[in-house]
């Protein structure tokens, strides 16, 4: 049994990094491609020649370790086939095939599964230590599923929302770390309750590469939890702002503080100080249509609110900015020949 798992682990160790040094070569012809450079027209047709390969390696790999799974399902159960050192016993076998869910069951899974479990998963999230994470998941083997994970995200970027950075890490670290269990199910096509032992102990054991593979993915996580925090809050500030600007709407639907900015800088001048007087005899010297345009504005606005005469004229069919500009035009002649 010691040998049929080593021979397991070569397999898989084998696959892996085929499969690494198949994504370097496409990544690298991808770049070829953008460069569009006939300088680099022989090498293209070198990576392509060389991913085809690894692409054949790679199937090879995978027909080795199907054929090795299907010698495991065969296996007579006796006490070398169920009892591993390092792993306790399990009652859980090989993973049933699942109908796929559709969204709305997958919605309603996670929320129960939430209401049950909540405070169980937060406390997950907060463990350090590698055997600590693995004694609470033996004793709550239930948590080891999508749903913690899909938990575990959105407290990450819940946690960076709240700008609480610290502790988003911490418990970014805990998300991948029930991710790469999830991901060692499904390539043993298990059910990952099965084999969360088997991360753990390979884990604590791992040579460099796998460690820097966890780590890779721990600090590429990290960045785009920071990434859809930062969409989130650039949201919540548009609609906050699309809010206040609804509030401020005058009776015509615009809005005083657009109005305000697109007047001429004398407009501004006459409604920074509350000068009625400045704002006559500035609309006075103005051109007519461009004073009627921009007074229309301010009332619309509830910039320029008129007095209850002109208002009144305006009601009765008048246009607002002709009887506003009139009455200013009108105070202004009146004050410039002395009239009261």
């Amino acid at each position: 049994m010691e040998q049929f798992q080593k021979e397991k682990e070569e397999l898989d160790k084998g696959c892996r990094e085929c499969k690494r040094k198949l994504a370097e070569c496409q990544k690298k012809m991808k770049e070829l491609e953008v460069a569009d450079q006939e300088s680099g027209k022989g090498e293209l047709e070198r990576l392509q020649a060389e991913a085809q390969q690894l692409k054949n390696e790679e199937k090879s790999w995978e027909n080795k370790l199907e054929e090795l799974r299907k010698k495991e399902k065969n296996m007579p159960w006796n006490v070398d086939t169920l009892s591993k050192d390092g792993f306790s016993k399990s009652v859980f076998n090989v993973k049933p095939e699942e109908k796929e869910e559709t969204e709305e069951q997958k919605e309603k899974k996670h929320k129960t599964f939430v209401e049950r479990n909540e405070k169980q998963i937060k406390h997950f999230g907060m463990l350090r230590r590698w055997d600590d994470s693995q004694k609470y998941l033996s004793d709550n083997p239930h948590l080891v599923c999508e749903e913690t994970a899909n938990y575990l995200v959105i407290w990450c970027i819940d946690l960076e929302v709240e700008e609480k950075h610290a502790l988003m890490e911490q418990v970014a670290h805990q998300t991948i770390v029930m991710q790469f269990i999830l991901e060692l199910a499904k390539s043993l096509k298990v059910d990952p309750r099965a084999c969360f032992r088997q991360f753990f102990t390979k884990i604590k054991t791992a040579d460099q590469q796998y460690m820097e593979g966890f780590n890779d993915e721990l600090e590429a996580f990290k960045e785009r939890v920071r990434g859809r925090a930062k969409v989130r809050i650039e949201k919540a500030m548009k609609e906050y702002e699309e809010e206040e600007r609804q509030k401020r709407l005058g009776p015509g639907g615009l809005d005083p503080v657009e109005v305000y900015e697109s007047l001429p800088p004398e407009l501004q001048k006459c409604f920074d100080v509350k000068d009625v007087q400045m704002l006559q005899d500035t609309i006075s010297k103005m051109d007519p249509t461009e004073a009627k345009y921009h007074m229309q504005r301010c009332i619309d606005s509830g910039l320029w609110v008129p007095n209850a005469k002109t208002a009144e004229g305006a009601e009765k069919g008048g246009d607002g900015a002709e009887a506003v500009y009139e009455e200013i035009k009108k105070e202004s002649g009146d004050e410039e020949k002395g009239n009261p």
